[in-house]
């Protein structure tokens, strides 16, 4: 390993293959790593059923009594995999579309896509049960939305003022239809379905854990292959061109992906609102890097989310409201810096 600045390295593997980094981004990433494993261990050690600091090595061992082991096993365990799994993917999904778009407003909740995926699944999952799988429901309504605004806007994705206000229509036609669907057709489920709407990891098991986490296995190689593509691209069309890095191609799949990892967030925690927003933002401050930053953008929704879940469990404001509820209060207003921000600049 050798050091080619005082802020960039390579690790070279054999003679040849090398692999340039910058040490301030892996610094970033193990700081964020750091601050998800203490959010991880305050989420299971705090609360009336929160397992003690000293019984942490019991964990490993299977030997806490039984009612800890049950809040570990069915509560708070799963809904901690499953917060950790789900940041991760709406931090890539929100990299992903910024970075294609050259928008850091382009996000998958500007343009509707969670609430297009929300939709999609309380359709499928109250109007067709059992005819297809929830997450299904989830991947289509995402697909609809993204494709209703690309139409809508004239221009793709280029067009940061006609992005959002196109965004903004698509959102609010889906959220009409999802309300439609709980209060006129399933009243009686309606106080259930609320907390998923608006982004909620209650009651969340191991099955969702695994859904989540089995879709990550799938959709994040995929999205490995076509990151160095999707950093190109940056660069302008007629430069990623010259290069051979396809820019029209590359910026469809990088939507696709966005809206697959969207959408499997989706499925097992609902709209989360957000979190796709702001943790590429964060991440690039950070990190001080150019290009999408997919790995510490992932790092930072992780942790954006387990720690709004983690107010959103101990908050004494209102009787355990959904951690959805937090992150829109938030990243409404970093929304507002960044709209400010890009208007200064002229972009909007």
């Amino acid at each position: 390993m050798t050091a080619s600045s005082t802020r960039t390295a390579t690790l070279r593997l054999g003679s040849v293959v090398a692999v340039p980094f910058r040490w301030r981004s892996v610094v970033v990433g193990a700081l964020l790593l750091v601050a998800t494993l203490v959010s991880a261990v305050a989420t299971i050690a705090l609360g009336p059923l929160g397992v003690p600091l000293e019984s942490f090595p019991a964990i490993l061992t299977g030997e806490l009594d039984r009612q800890t082991l049950f809040a570990l096993e069915r509560l708070s365990g799963p809904r901690l995999v499953v917060a950790v799994g789900t940041g991760l993917a709406l931090g890539i999904a929100g990299a992903l579309f910024q970075s294609v778009a050259r928008n850091p407003l382009g996000s998958p909740d500007v343009i509707g896509v969670g609430a297009g995926a929300g939709a999609g699944a309380a359709l499928v999952a109250l109007l067709l049960p059992g005819s297809l799988p929830v997450p299904v429901g989830a991947v289509l309504g995402g697909f609809v939305a993204v494709g209703l605004v690309y139409l809508a806007t004239g221009s793709g994705f280029r067009h940061p003022g006609r992005l959002i206000i196109a965004g903004i229509g698509v959102a609010a036609l889906s959220t009409a239809l999802t309300q439609y669907v709980v209060f006129a057709v399933a009243r009686d489920r309606s106080s259930v379905l609320s907390a998923y709407l608006n982004g909620s990891l209650s009651a969340r098991s191991w099955e969702h854990a695994l859904t989540v986490w089995l879709c990550l296995a799938l959709i994040l190689p995929a999205v490995a292959l076509l990151a160095g593509r999707v950093a190109i691209t940056e660069m302008g069309d007629e430069v990623s061109d010259g290069l051979g890095a396809e820019p029209n191609r590359t910026r469809t799949w990088a939507v696709v992906l966005s809206v697959l990892l969207s959408a499997a967030a989706v499925s097992v925690a609902g709209p989360i609102a957000f979190v796709a927003l702001t943790a590429p933002n964060i991440a690039k401050r950070l990190s001080r890097a150019a290009g999408p930053n997919l790995v510490l953008a992932g790092l930072t929704g992780g942790l954006l989310l387990v720690l709004a879940d983690l107010v959103a469990q101990h908050s004494p404001i209102g009787d355990r409201l959904p951690v959805g509820v937090f992150t829109m209060g938030l990243g409404g207003a970093y929304l507002g810096y960044l709209l400010i921000l890009e208007w200064r600049k002229g972009t909007l």
